[in-house]
């Protein structure tokens, strides 16, 4: 099958290039000619495990392209799915301005029959907007759509995508609907897996999954929160209720408050979309000022931990992006934390495995100390904070770390350590929602 990605970012190419490797010939197209010129020569311009590897057996096959021609690439097309940017408005709502551009540029290239799928996350209704510009451009021509949306963990997307929980596709025919089935049967281990349904209820699952999922994380963080109060051990709470099948596991590990690109963006549109529809979800509401809250308390947790004040003191910071296995710093929470330290006059010292590069990009990161390595960081430090869940810092040899430390204090916004061990390094240890 002929596919063509609109859209190299994220989902486009984590998409296009897992496609071409179950076997259809993959084109992507963005319009910025030096990223597509990079991917040419092998250079990803996301840090994504696995993916590099992915991207280069689909060209060393001949099944993965990319150009900046839309024209050329969507000649012929079997399915051309959009794949394109939709960033908050300052209203919440979703701007859809990328998918709108290139539904219009689709409809202006099509040579035959073909399915136009929007793989974009995009509010109940887009998908008929889609249609509307698609028909009013080509009046006459033969054009499906569809809805098919992702369901990828940043620093788990390829095993997601060949390794789908659920596919789901929204259309309204049967011939846009085998297209789709055929291009992800190499995928389908069950017949519960691939889920047909309407358009409208395609756009509204993905949101509704997030949104359930983000629930999930700021309910657990309220728990920690309570624990800290009473004496109880937030883990120990979290294993109970996961265990229970009709709760599961995922989700309810404490943090700093959720981030990246989906869950921050996705749960604000849906408010909006609730609240336009005069349905409004006082849950959904409720979940993203927990999450926002969260983030503004961090700096606070440092200043107790410090005596309640961070005035002069160094403070290291291990980790900067949202999560572990990814570079991505959208709605990070150390973009809150990082302003509030220096705001109240600590020196920071910083390191993250990957994320360094994009974190220099954001302005809330101006004035740190960038550093080599976890130890760098805690040289001379008054305290060392764990604010992302990599591996490196699950594994930290505690008496380097301690060495390293002038005050032996480590902050743990993850979790990720046994408080009995880091007793007995020698290190006063606060994690959170269970004793110390």
């Amino acid at each position: 099958m002929k596919v063509v990605m609109i859209g190299t970012g994220y989902v486009g190419l984590v998409s296009g290039s897992c496609f071409a490797k179950i076997g259809a010939q993959v084109t992507c197209v963005d319009k910025v000619a030096a990223k597509i010129e990079a991917l040419k020569a092998g250079q990803i311009p996301i840090y994504e495990p696995g993916l590099d590897a992915v991207v280069a057996e689909g060209v060393k096959a001949g099944r993965l392209t990319f150009t900046t021609d839309l024209k050329s690439a969507v000649a012929g097309a079997d399915l051309v799915f959009i794949a394109v940017g939709t960033p908050s408005a300052d209203d919440g709502s979703a701007d859809l301005s990328y998918v709108f551009a290139a539904a219009a540029e689709i409809a202006d290239a099509l040579t035959g029959y073909a399915v136009v799928v929007t793989k974009s996350t995009v509010p109940v209704g887009t998908n008929r907007k889609v249609e509307k510009i698609l028909r009013e451009r080509r009046p006459g021509f033969a054009v499906d759509i569809a809805s098919t949306p992702e369901f990828l963990r940043e620093g788990a997307a390829i095993s997601d995508f060949m390794e789908p929980d659920r596919i789901v596709v929204g259309t309204d025919t049967a011939r846009a609907r085998d297209q789709l089935r055929q291009l992800h049967t190499p995928l389908i281990r069950n017949e519960g897996q691939f889920v047909a349904t309407t358009v409208e209820t395609a756009e509204l699952t993905k949101y509704a999954a997030n949104a359930f999922l983000a629930v999930k994380i700021s309910f657990i963080n309220e728990i920690a929160d309570y624990c800290e109060k009473v004496g109880a051990d937030v883990e120990a709470v979290a294993r109970g209720m996961g265990l229970d099948k009709r709760i599961g596991r995922w989700g309810l590990s404490t943090g700093p408050g959720y981030g990246g690109s989906c869950f921050p963006k996705d749960t604000r549109a849906l408010a909006h979309m609730m609240r336009a529809g005069d349905s409004p979800t006082r849950i959904v509401e409720t979940t993203i000022g927990v999450n926002e809250d969260r983030k503004k308390t961090l700096a606070a947790r440092v200043a107790v931990a410090l005596g309640g004040s961070v005035k002069g003191k160094t403070v290291a910071l291990l980790g900067l992006t949202f999560k572990a296995n990814t570079d991505d710093m959208r709605e990070s929470p150390s973009l809150d934390l990082v302003p509030e330290l220096r705001a109240a006059g600590a020196i920071l010292r910083a390191y993250d495995p990957a994320g360094m590069d994009e974190a220099k990009k954001h302005a809330e990161m101006a004035g740190l100390i960038w550093t080599r390595d976890s130890y760098d960081a805690a040289r001379d430090a008054d305290v060392a904070v764990i604010v992302t869940e990599w591996n490196d810092f699950k594994t930290l040899d505690l008496a380097r770390l301690k060495a390293a430390l002038r005050g032996p204090v480590v902050v743990d916004f993850r979790n990720l350590h046994d408080p009995a061990a880091m007793k007995a390094a020698g290190l006063r240890y606060v994690s959170l929602g269970r004793a110390a």
